[in-house]
């Protein structure tokens, strides 16, 4: 092998483990199947679609470079390089960033050979090279001699006349010589100090790109001029082109318009305390479970139903946000949450709607702290973004809530690396929000779109005598995930007014922003934000505050115990910091309904006031239990019983009585022509208050089952791309490899001719391949063999033969750094490696 490598493969075999173990961290679909030996790592390298995804993750600098390469000779020494990133001004902070970028794409093997030798694997300069169908970045154009392939000898001499050339006897030397002279700073500002002020116009106009135009049969004066001497080249009937030697010229030797080696920076900054941004995040945390627990409540006897399609309707959406009093889109945010963790679902049955599940009544008996800890885990790595929904897809469908079509595979990516940007600001500071979307864009300007989408084309119907049009840029998906991320951050408790927590910090994990966290560490991070949040959620109170006004005031948040039985003798009537709630005869109905009775009413909310039980609430209890279960009513179809045959008089003598039918069949009892449930509904709109009993007359409590789906596993996140490897398997795909490469490039001794072909395998008699291999056994010595499995696929192996019995061979194998036995008819031929190929 010769000290400069020759091809990717050579340089990739000069290259450490550690240098292989990087690659393939960074380009992990490289991995999947392990490629056999390094020249088969090398093929994969170059293929599209992992060149693809390379280009899609390099940061704007970086993509500049590999685009300048594109634009550069093959192969292109490193100062011409420094020449078209820094223009011939030079530029310090380009200069610094230089090796950084050249390096990187060395590491992603998207640039191999020597500083003076470097080369941009040929797919990816198929991508990136300037086109008429794909423009570069750059605004280039082709160069002189791909703009003049199929001229005649005769225009290419009148082209050099025009420019002051001397003629030449063929093609070849006259585009030689005119790219000499537009390469030629001395030279092309002689030739531009006479050309006319309008053709100087035309060319500062394709100067940026699009360096396309069009022309008329008859061009004018000044673009007559520019054709004339070649700084306008044909490109199509009425099209022509600015060739690229010209346009490096004319901007002074740069690429780019605008290099960019630094990121933006992250500013203007805010500086708060840092506690008051914790206890801003906890405050919203403690929101944030309570909006996500009135959800489960108001879905606790079973939830709208599910669309045939999948997904909550929009009338549906519009009731969950009516209930949670908050917007459409904030509602689709608390239902996604939900359903990341597993808390909400649907049932599967045939009237399919949804619910909670069982895993919500498991949570809601957790912690406040250890409840938040599970919603923060589950929305850290989902891949379903709320933030589409309302939205159309490819189709012109509007996207539902929790249904299909809502993932975003690169969603966790931008949610953790948005808050690893906050991460390295330092404690209670914030940023705007588009300083952080500008910081991305620069991280990952192709992320999401493919090589070229950023280029400008030319609009139909421009001329070069006219300025082009610009449009707007579609908004870039990856910009609008991490809007949508800052403010979800914020929406949990992860932020507080817009600069990460201390919680928050924890949450992101031992390495902040890692993206190959395993979700065991993930979890372990949630577990120790959440015990950072714990001391700042307030404390559950066992006390509310009755008022003279029939109101309870909740001064903060309530045990749960303690809230639920207040739920069902009292109305809420406001929520904030403190929740008031309000008792009505309704209310305290529905109490004695459950089976309290007035006495156990009035000892609860002594028990449970640090005020005394105002004289009204004692009356309003009293009257209602005294009313209560006054009238029974259970299954004729429907009856009414009552010791006071004056009140079941009263009744019948009500015209509003009139829809149930009733008769009397007993002094004290009544009929009706309806089910016991309408006949108790109607009483207690006439004002009654009956009580439904049971068929041995005992009264029925009046409990609401909640509905509850079957056990539901958490949609898991859609990949985006294969999954982060872990070391075990770097290191052993390095092993596998260079075990591979051993078996592909070991030096052999001659083998018969029938094997001499190259990369075929070793072909030889049984007998021959049995002698061979007793001998090796003897002497310890390694065999190159050929080896066919059972699933007929052909392999080139290098062994050490340990034993021979039984028509099977067992060795070890140098290829899978194991001891494997073989079958004997199985091997296709074996050949001696020479003394020192292993």
């Amino acid at each position: 092998m010769t000290d400069t490598p020759r091809t990717l493969a050579e340089e990739l075999r000069t290259r450490t483990d550690s240098g292989l173990v990087g690659l393939l961290r960074t380009r992990p679909d490289l991995l999947n199947p392990v490629p056999g030996d390094v020249t088969q790592l090398a093929t994969r390298a170059g293929t599209r679609a992992s060149v693809v995804r390379a280009v899609e993750r390099l940061d704007r600098f970086v993509l500049q470079t590999a685009e300048a390469l594109a634009v550069a000779p093959d192969p292109c020494p490193y100062g011409t390089l420094a020449a078209l990133m820094a223009g011939d001004a030079g530029d310090e902070a380009v200069a610094a960033e230089l090796p950084r970028a050249v390096a990187e794409l060395r590491a992603q093997a998207l640039v191999w050979g020597p500083d003076d030798r470097l080369r941009l694997v040929r797919t990816a300069r198929e991508l990136l090279t300037p086109s008429a169908a794909h423009p570069s970045p750059t605004g280039l154009g082709p160069t002189v001699a791909e703009a003049t392939a199929g001229m005649s000898p005769g225009r290419l001499q009148e082209i050099l006349a025009a420019a002051g050339l001397p003629t030449t006897h063929d093609p070849v030397s006259a585009v030689a010589a005119l790219t000499a002279l537009f390469s030629d700073r001395t030279r092309m500002a002689a030739l531009l100090d006479t050309a006319p002020a309008e053709s100087v116009t035309v060319l500062d106009k394709l100067l940026w790109g699009p360096p396309y135009g069009g022309v008329t049969d008859r061009p004018a004066p000044h673009l007559q001029w520019l054709l004339d001497r070649g700084l306008l080249l044909p490109a199509g009937a009425r099209n022509v082109v600015l060739p690229r030697e010209a346009a490096l010229h004319l901007r002074g030797g740069r690429a780019h318009h605008t290099p960019e080696p630094l990121p933006p920076a992250l500013a203007p900054v805010t500086e708060r305390d840092p506690q008051l941004v914790d206890n801003a995040a906890a405050s919203q945390a403690f929101t944030a479970l309570a909006t996500v627990e009135e959800l489960l409540k108001e879905w606790d006897l079973g939830g709208p139903p599910v669309l045939r399609a999948g997904g909550l309707s929009v009338r549906d959406l519009k009731r969950t946000a009516t209930a949670l009093d908050t917007t459409e889109q904030l509602a689709a945010f608390w239902l996604e949450l939900a359903y990341a963790a597993g808390l909400i679902a649907s049932d599967g049955e045939a009237d399919e709607r949804y619910a909670a599940t069982p895993a919500a009544e498991e949570w809601l008996q957790l912690p406040d702290h250890q409840r938040w800890a599970v919603l923060a885990a589950a929305w850290l790595p989902a891949t379903r973004t709320p933030g589409v929904v309302g939205t159309a897809d490819a189709k012109g469908r509007a996207l539902a809530a929790l249904g299909p079509h809502l993932d975003r595979s690169p969603a966790p990516e931008v949610r953790r690396r948005a808050l690893t940007l906050l991460a390295g600001l330092p404690p209670g500071t914030s940023v705007p929000a588009a300083a952080v979307r500008a910081r991305l864009r620069w991280e990952r300007p192709l992320r999401g779109a493919g090589p070229g989408a950023r280029a400008a084309a030319a609009p139909a119907g421009a001329t070069v005598s006219g300025a082009a049009a610009e449009g707007a840029p579609a908004e870039d998906l990856r910009a609008r995930l991490a809007q949508w991320a800052l403010a979800e951050a914020e929406l949990l408790g992860v932020t507080g007014r817009g600069a990460l927590s201390t919680h928050g910090r924890a949450l992101l994990g031992r390495e902040p922003g890692a993206a190959d966290a395993t979700p065991a560490e993930t979890d372990a991070a949630a577990a120790r934000a959440a015990a950072l949040l714990a001391p700042l959620l307030p404390e559950p109170l066992d006390h509310v505050l009755l008022q003279a006004d029939l109101t309870a005031v909740a001064p903060g948040p309530l045990r749960r115990p303690l809230a639920e039985a207040l739920g069902v003798l009292a109305d809420i009537e406001s929520k904030g910091g403190a929740t008031v709630y309000r008792f009505t005869p309704g209310s305290v109905r529905r109490a004695l309904d459950a089976g309290r009775s007035a006495a156990e009413l009035q000892e609860f909310l002594s028990t449970h006031s640090r005020t005394p039980v105002p004289q009204p609430l004692a009356y309003l209890i009293d009257d209602v239990a005294r009313r209560h279960g006054q009238l029974r009513i259970g299954a004729a179809a429907a009856y009414v019983r009552c010791d006071d045959d004056a009140l079941l008089a009263e009744i019948l003598a009500d015209r509003r009585a009139a829809p149930l039918r009733l008769r009397r069949l007993a002094p004290t009892v009544l009929a009706a022509q309806t089910s016991p449930e309408q006949l108790l509904d109607g009483l207690r709109a006439m004002g009654y208050a009956p009580a439904a009993e049971s068929a041995a007359g005992d009264v029925l409590i009046a409990r609401a089952d909640s509905y509850r789906t079957p056990p539901r596993s958490a949609p898991g996140p859609v990949p985006d791309g294969p999954p982060p490897p872990d070391r075990t398997l770097l290191e052993a795909a390095v092993r596998a490899i260079r075990a591979g490469d051993l078996a592909a490039t070991a030096e052999r001794k001659p083998v018969p001719a029938p094997a001499a072909g190259a990369g075929a395998l070793p072909r030889t008699t049984s007998a021959e391949t049995l002698a061979t291999v007793q001998a090796a056994v003897l002497t310890h010595s390694a065999l190159w063999i050929g080896y066919v499995n059972a699933d007929g696929a052909a392999s080139q192996r290098v062994i050490a033969p340990v034993r021979v019995e039984g028509g099977f061979v067992t060795a070890y194998d140098h290829t899978a750094d194991e001891v494997r036995t073989y079958p004997l008819h199985r091997i296709t031929g074996v050949a001696e490696l020479a003394d020192d190929a292993v």
